[in-house]
């Protein structure tokens, strides 16, 4: 075998295939071959590193020099100058943006300083495709442990003990959870993995099966010896095809090597898993949803009870986790309970993997400790806020969640006291927004976004959010009606309290924190027909300030003849008769023209 000095490793996630990386492999493959170092450099497709606004991104070992945003002609100078003589090719270095500084190992990133990653740690940095790689990692101790030294009923005490919570959405006790399904009266028994990520901005779960897929079937393994179950469903959705390409190779090569299938390490346990294949409903997130369609029937909710641990897929007990949740029981059989929640808050612990996105200059995956405050997350890593403009909002969890305000930015990370701000920790999605964001606007998307997803099996989600979004785009438009701020305020609240589903009773949580941070805004749409963020096309009307020195040069540049002043003096502009084009805004000197 012939050996090898150096290897590449190439992010190979969805964000850097998008962005050239599979060209910039293959411009990788050419220069090697043509330096004749095809034999000594090995090239390593990983999963996502997580710092996607930098992609695609390169890794160097033994170095460990780290390379941002390369593309394919940035290769041959990474091969001539790095590869062969030794040297950093430092304009390829990240900077870090207030001191300028070049960073070669990512590990002095500001964006990593504060991570702590567990879920993440071999995304990026192993081979999703190798098995042997995610072994070399520590891959499936856990689960030779837990069969060759442990009773399920010590499997569940543990995972209890560890303090783990559910990672969909709802924060329920994963053990507790698993202790139900276990107790529950069959000889048939289910764990169901929910993939199925739908939220608007939300890439957690996505990159975690791309970049490490064997740490969920661990996960889920442990989990089906647990409550007694011998076959498992993935439940991923289609739109995401290379984290199904990744599975079935790691369910193929876990099989191959006796990790799946019968008699797991001479324990007796049977396991089995397959890939169910989603279309997209959102509200296939919900598990009772989500069950119906594996069964092969509409995604539709039903009641509870019963819950599906009691009666579930097939009317068999069933567990469900969603993968980020499945990937951190390894790590707590791992290192322990004990050591498990000795990370995050008294009632929050462990860590939590944010798919950052919206105004935020990094966006990208970071994985925290729980009670981490949002203003560390946002700024810290994140990277605050581009072009110099002030933060607004930040809207977490997704569909689901809601909007808080720069006074909140000092929360820490913790289910209980997001719920108790109006929001709630939902899958991981964290949508930053700055002082352009209209927040009835925001409040509009999201509810959009929910209604069109509704499954419309009860009255409340099909109708309520209907009527609701009608409301809020009749003030989004400048027609907004006293008594509508009260109106909406009494259809959230009745669809939340009579809603089937989770998907009906939090859709309008959005608009309820938006209500309580923002209400001015709403108030400023309806009785003042004016968008105070100027995002609101039929609202966004120009004003001159008293910063106008009368030079005229707006009242020439305006094609409809909107703007009346003497020379000298404050400029006026005619509301009526202006079009919005912003002629005005281009021709001021002194900046006096606002939008608003």
């Amino acid at each position: 075998m012939d050996r090898v000095r150096s290897h590449v490793l190439i992010c190979a996630g969805t964000g850097c295939t998008s962005s050239g990386a599979k060209k910039v492999e293959s411009a990788f493959q050419e220069q090697l071959a043509q330096k004749g170092l095809a034999k000594e450099v090995k090239i390593v497709e990983t999963g996502c590193h997580g710092f996607c606004e930098m992609g695609p991104l390169v890794i160097v070992y033994p170095e460990g020099v780290f390379y941002v945003r390369v593309q394919e002609d940035d290769v041959a100078d990474i091969v001539e100058t790095h590869l062969l003589k030794g040297r950093i090719v430092e304009r390829l270095l990240y900077k870090e943006p207030l001191t300028h500084e070049k960073i070669p190992s990512y590990k002095d990133i500001g964006f990593y300083k504060k991570q702590q990653r567990l879920v993440l740690a071999n995304c990026g940095h192993i081979n999703p495709e190798v098995i042997e790689e995610y072994i070399a990692e520590g891959g499936y101790e856990a689960l030779a442990k837990v069969l060759t030294t442990m009773t399920p009923q010590q499997v569940v005490a543990e995972c209890k003990k560890s303090g783990l919570r559910g990672r969909g959405g709802g924060g329920f006790l994963t053990g507790l959870k698993w202790e139900f399904t276990m107790n529950a009266p069959g000889d048939k028994k289910y764990v169901v993995c929910n993939a199925d990520e739908g939220d608007p901005g939300a890439f957690m779960d996505r990159s975690v099966l791309e970049g490490d897929p064997h740490r969920i079937i661990e996960g889920m393994a442990i989990c089906g010896y647990a409550i007694g179950a011998d076959e498992g469903y993935i439940y991923v959705r289609a739109e995401y095809p290379l984290a199904i390409k990744r599975l079935k190779i790691a369910i193929k090569q876990a099989e191959d090597m006796g990790l799946l299938g019968d008699n797991i390490f001479g324990s007796g346990f049977n396991f089995r898993l397959k890939i169910k294949e989603g279309a997209g409903a959102f509200v296939c997130g919900e598990e009772t949803a989500l069950l119906a369609s594996i069964e092969g029937k509409r995604g539709m909710p039903r009641p509870r009870p019963p819950f599906p641990a009691i009666s579930g897929l097939w009317g068999k007990p069933t567990n469900i986790n969603n993968v980020e949740t499945f990937a951190n029981v390894p790590i707590i059989f791992t290192k322990g309970a004990d050591w498990y929640a000795s990370i995050g808050t008294e009632r929050s612990k462990g860590t939590k993997v944010f798919a950052l996105t919206g105004k935020i200059n990094h966006t990208g995956l970071a994985e925290v400790p729980m009670g981490i405050s949002m203003r560390e997350i946002i700024f810290d890593i994140g990277g605050g806020i581009p072009d110099g403009k002030k933060f607004k909002a930040v809207q977490i969890g997704g569909p689901s969640g809601g909007c808080l305000p720069e006074n909140l930015l000092d929360l820490p990370i913790d289910y209980d006291s997001l719920i108790q701000a109006g929001a709630m920790m939902g899958s991981g999605g964290l949508v930053v927004m700055d002082e352009t964001t209209c927040m009835v606007d925001v409040a509009k998307f999201f509810l959009n976004f929910t209604q069109a997803e509704s499954c419309g099996k009860c009255t409340p989600c099909r109708e309520g959010t209907k009527r609701m979004l009608e409301i809020l785009t009749r003030i989004t438009d400048g027609e907004g009606r006293e008594g509508d701020i009260e109106l909406l305020e009494s259809l959230a609240y009745n669809i939340k309290n009579t809603a089937l589903c989770g998907l009906g009773q939090t859709a309008p949580n959005p608009v309820l924190s938006t209500l309580r941070y923002f209400r001015d805004e709403y108030e400023a749409h309806i009785h003042a027909k004016r968008c105070p963020a100027g995002a609101c096309s039929k609202l966004a009307g120009f004003t001159i300030t008293e910063l106008c020195k009368g030079c005229s040069l707006c009242k020439k540049s305006c094609p409809v003849d909107a703007i009346s002043g003497e020379v000298k003096a404050l400029h006026v502009i005619d509301q009526a008769k202006c079009i919005k084009c912003g002629a005005c805004i281009a021709k001021c000197p002194f900046k006096a023209i606002i939008k608003g």
